[in-house]
């Protein structure tokens, strides 16, 4: 099909929002064939062990309770309704559940990206940019809060990027889209830090009256959205929460997904980035400096930690849609009301695309069973120390989720905010072996009676020239070492005649 033709089709058509549920009914099909993939995080299993908690009791958590290292520390849970939304699926579906759950708010994501790009630009690169923006995502799709958040973050940001458009500010209609915001996770705090520089970017070009006028119902806009984040059972809590994992320093240089972008080899996010230097020059566009500092934001998140090239990749193209547009040789969509034929098509089309969607769901699950990534869940390896009743156990980073999900007390997990940044360093430090002295004080001070580590870490490897450690378990997937008197002690009970 031609650019000319699938234009003409944009022009004309009186059902044009087809075209965006169209492309998410495609990523949700995507996303649900390769469902295997979005399991491959342990978080998710203490995020549905607290959604279910939550469900459980009635309450939300204030304190820790899943750990012996921080019981009763201060915590709370910034993605509560997440939690309890990805655990309402798993009961009902097992694993199933939270792989159709984020199918869907990808699905839901590219449709309003897509939507959002129709107003300025062509159907086939909104179509085109949208695809990119998964493709680029893809590393941080994943079973996890952040992506039911994702469609959230997108049409924030696509309601105050159109209000500085029009130079006008947004409607305070949208404001409770920040409070769902707030309460399907921490993230939205990028939502009100972006409120300043949209602003900006509304006022620019007007004379200095207008802008005093347009810059205060801004303003005024910013703290009904910050009243609006707090609107969630934590109250103002919620903002101190979800900035505290800000505040770890250093640490955030050894979680993955908190890593700075890696350029060693050739990867989508550096493509991206010569791709979008270059549509720049090709162009020839001149952009307003509010929107260069917005482009520049967004690529600095993506280079500082790689949990941000998602925000790089939807919101950017956000940003250069109207200055696209304005460039585009192509014929623009044409405006007008919709006649109620059309309405008539496009709700019957909407029907007709989801059930295709849950026909085609029903179809899958019945052949295929969704499980988590092995190297995740080591299952022989917890049978046994729950078998031998192991009550304090040094555990690596990654397997604090599964043991969570086991009702089983974890030294660490994936809530680094709770830890804080010295303990978890001192942890990292222990397993990698920099100094024997960090791992064999931990395993000290904190009376650990076994040990579950990754099979190739230093840290297990180290433990079998230990004295007083024995390596009692290993497979592929984890290494367990416990104290030697306890293997004495297993040995003797074993020799020891039964009694009459």
């Amino acid at each position: 099909m031609s650019l000319s033709f699938t234009g003409s089709i944009t022009a004309h058509s009186r059902a044009r929002a087809l075209v965006p549920l169209c492309v998410g009914a495609g990523a949700y099909l995507f996303f649900l064939i390769v469902g295997d993939t979005l399991l491959q995080d342990s978080d998710s299993f203490w995020q549905i062990k607290i959604g279910q908690w939550i469900l459980d009791h009635h309450a939300l958590p204030y304190t820790d309770f899943y750990s012996f290292t921080r019981p009763g520390a201060p915590w709370i849970s910034t993605s509560w309704l997440s939690q309890i939304l990805f655990s309402m699926s798993y009961t009902q579906w097992d694993w199933a559940g939270p792989v159709i759950l984020t199918a869907l708010a990808v699905a839901a994501s590219a449709a309003i990206f897509v939507h959002l790009l129709d107003a300025h630009l062509e159907i086939p690169r909104a179509v085109l940019f949208a695809m990119l923006a998964v493709v680029l995502s893809l590393h941080h799709i994943l079973a996890r809060p952040h992506i039911l958040a994702l469609p959230v973050m997108i049409a924030w940001v696509g309601v105050l990027m159109n209000a500085a458009d029009r130079k006008a500010t947004p409607s305070w209609v949208w404001l409770p889209l920040m409070s769902l915001w707030a309460n399907l996770h921490g993230g939205f705090v990028l939502g009100l830090a972006l409120i300043g520089p949209m602003a900006i970017e509304a006022i620019w070009t007007l004379d200095q009256a207008r802008q005093i006028r347009l810059l205060a119902r801004w303003f005024l806009f910013g703290l009904a959205a910050m009243a609006a984040a707090c609107l969630t059972p934590y109250g103002w809590r919620t903002l101190l929460g979800a900035t505290n994992i800000l505040n770890l320093g250093e640490l955030l240089s050894l979680i993955s997904e908190w890593m700075p972008a890696n350029f060693a080899s050739f990867t989508a996010f550096e493509a991206a980035i010569l791709g979008l230097i270059a549509i720049g020059l090709f162009r020839g566009m001149t952009l307003s400096p509010p929107r260069i500092l917005l482009i520049l934001l967004f690529t600095w998140m993506g280079l500082t930690h790689v949990r941000s090239i998602e925000a790089f990749a939807f919101l950017v193209p956000l940003v250069l849609a109207k200055p696209l547009g304005e460039t585009s040789p192509l014929p623009q969509p044409a405006a007008g009301s919709e006649s109620p034929a059309a309405r008539y098509v496009t709700v019957m089309g909407a029907l007709m695309i989801a059930a295709a969607a849950w026909t085609s769901t029903s179809i899958y699950m019945a052949h295929h069973r969704f499980t988590f990534t092995m190297d995740q869940t080591p299952v022989a390896a917890v049978d046994l120390l729950q078998q031998r009743k192991a009550q304090r156990i040094f555990n690596a980073y990654q397997f604090g989720g599964y043991l969570i999900s086991r009702d089983i007390p974890v030294f660490v997990d994936g809530r680094a905010e709770l830890y804080g940044e010295t303990f978890v360093m001192d942890f990292f430090k222990a397993i990698e072996v920099k100094k024997l002295d960090n791992l064999t004080r931990l395993l000290e001070e904190y009376k650990i009676d076994a040990t579950l580590l990754v099979a190739d870490s230093p840290a297990a490897q180290v433990l079998d020239h230990i004295k007083g450690w024995k390596r009692l378990y290993g497979d592929n997937i984890a290494v367990i070492h416990v104290r030697d008197d306890q293997v004495r002690d297993d040995q003797a009970d074993a020799a020891a005649p039964a009694k009459p």
